[in-house]
């Protein structure tokens, strides 16, 4: 038996295009303009010209509807998980802070039983690590007490422990160590991303050159223009900018960047090389004025305001409450982005950042059928994952 989306404004890389998409078991088979072939038995739906768009992919989040991600248990990854896909997010990349031992154990455990338990979530493919090993000066919201410069013993017994439950690690690339660290993460199939860090434009060539091609967060937490001597250097913001093949991802819930500059890195870097991210706290999809940045027991007390988390003592945002509807939402109406970029930053571009470009993130016969439904405010109604429907429904007025 096929599913059949008809009358859908498909959203596809560099177009909206009205047609239809076939499914068939957890892949898409077709997808084109005018009324596929329907056998008895099949399943349509009638989008009314809605838009169906590939399902969104969150590359670095730290929890949401009350949950974060250190908790360390299945349920806690689960609940978060389960409301990101509320929001569109269909393939979720869970991401842990600088932490004790112990709690980053706990969060590789809790991804995985959360992997072997939830059957309608969004995809989980591997943890993102931010830090520990990152520079102090630019920590940011992370607590300093867990800081430090990369150890190989160490964080090889977490890549052993992990063992393929790593996807991607944040590092400062100027500590001491950090281009072995790189290496090494390369050589485990991790992604190594530069970001919390005071590096100049010489560190991020070399981090570059020993294979870290993208950046966390840009503008966040890292280093821009510093004056040596009447000498101006770029710091990550300008090498990010003068290294064409280098990748960035912005938190683009139009608190942390304006829009503005949101516009701005669009322009330089396209649709391509620039994802967006929530970096979402647990707080994320809840209406509350108190939450807590990291675990329950170790973690640090945040402030809500302004639709923003900020640190108690008002000095510096703490996180992003955003979910990725929201995301999408600024930069089509507030940066003033073409949609179907602002879908591909919010989908096929952190996928291949992620290096399964070539499973999830567009309208392609062959992918994996991760799809969603949404109307023009940006409004998530329903949600397919692996071609079955996981959250609200296709049919036209539910």
């Amino acid at each position: 038996m096929s599913v059949h989306f008809v009358n859908a404004a498909l959203i596809y890389p560099d177009r909206i295009e009205q047609g239809f998409v076939t499914v068939e078991g957890h892949k898409i088979q077709a997808a084109g303009t005018g009324f596929p072939q329907v056998n008895r038995g099949d399943q349509v739906f009638d989008l009314r010209g809605k838009y169906l768009s590939p399902g969104f992919v969150e590359i670095h989040s730290h929890g949401a509807g009350g949950c974060d991600f250190m908790d360390g248990t299945a349920e806690a990854v689960i609940t978060a998980a389960r409301t990101h896909l509320q929001h569109g997010t269909t393939t979720l990349f869970p991401t842990t802070l600088a932490a004790r031992r112990e709690e980053i154990f706990n969060s590789i455990d809790g991804l995985r039983s959360a992997r072997r338990i939830m059957t309608d979530g969004p995809e989980l493919p591997g943890l993102h690590m931010e830090g520990p090993y990152l520079n102090p000066k630019q920590k940011g919201a992370i607590d300093e007490r867990y800081i430090r410069n990369p150890r190989r013993e160490e964080y090889e017994e977490f890549i052993f422990y992990g063992e393929g439950a790593i996807s991607r690690w944040t590092l400062a690339p100027e500590l001491p160590g950090a281009m072995e660290f790189a290496r090494c993460l390369i050589d485990h199939g991790i992604v190594p991303s530069m970001g919390h860090t005071d590096a100049e434009y010489s560190q991020v060539l070399e981090a570059y050159h020993n294979g870290i091609s993208h950046v966390t967060h840009l503008y966040s937490a890292m280093s821009g223009m510093v004056r040596k001597g009447g000498f101006r250097y770029p710091g990550l913001i300008e090498s990010a900018f003068c290294i064409d093949d280098l990748t960035v991802e912005v938190i683009a819930d139009g608190c942390h960047l304006p829009a503005e500059i949101l516009e701005m890195v669009y322009r330089i870097k396209g649709p391509g090389k620039m994802a967006l991210t929530c970096d979402s706290m647990r707080c994320a999809g809840q209406n509350v004025k108190e939450s807590v940045l990291g675990s329950l027991k170790n973690g640090q007390r945040v402030i809500i305001e302004d639709d923003v988390a900020k640190m108690p003592d008002r000095m510096a945002f703490a996180g992003s409450i955003a979910t990725d509807d929201r995301l999408v939402r600024v930069m089509y109406r507030q940066a003033r982005v073409p949609l179907w970029d602002c879908v591909r930053m919010m989908s096929l571009t952190p996928a291949a950042i992620m290096g399964i470009g070539n499973q999830v993130g567009s309208i392609m016969p062959g992918k994996t059928a991760n799809l969603i439904c949404f109307d023009e405010d940006i409004r998530i109604s329903a949600a397919m994952v692996r071609g079955n429907v996981v959250y609200g429904s296709f049919e036209s007025g539910k």
